[in-house]
């Protein structure tokens, strides 16, 4: 498929289509008219960056993941991409996430707590 037709599926503007191809995120093969030529698979990874990129991870470190990632369900260990470093990455990652996820959470229990008394004030 055509960059139009996969921003159409995946709601993802053509212009980051082409930011994620420059982060070596997707990988288009070529028409002979140099046109962007997208397999099918390219919706779900698609998805898949936009999912990883709201969760607040940097390209950089979708790039080192995204090799693991095929469905959704699946997780595919490639021994020459298995490494300390990125290990203490992800750790990393995944505790500033946890830490993201108590700030809303505290946040959403006051606007609760906020909500609950300008109800009960009868407005």
């Amino acid at each position: 498929m055509k960059i139009g037709e996969l921003s159409r599926l995946t709601g993802v503007p053509t212009r980051m289509l082409r930011y994620y191809e420059e982060q070596d995120l997707l990988h288009p093969d070529r028409a002979g008219n140099g046109y962007r030529r997208y397999p099918e698979s390219a919706v779900y990874r698609v998805q898949q960056i936009r999912g990883l990129l709201d969760s607040g991870l940097t390209t950089e470190i979708i790039r080192r993941i995204l090799p693991f990632l095929n469905r959704p369900d699946e997780i595919h260990l490639h021994p020459q991409c298995l490494t300390p470093e990125l290990a203490e990455l992800l750790e990393a990652e995944a505790s500033r996430i946890q830490q993201r996820i108590d700030c809303l959470s505290r946040n959403r229990d006051a606007i609760h707590a906020y909500l609950a008394a300008v109800r009960a004030a009868g407005l």
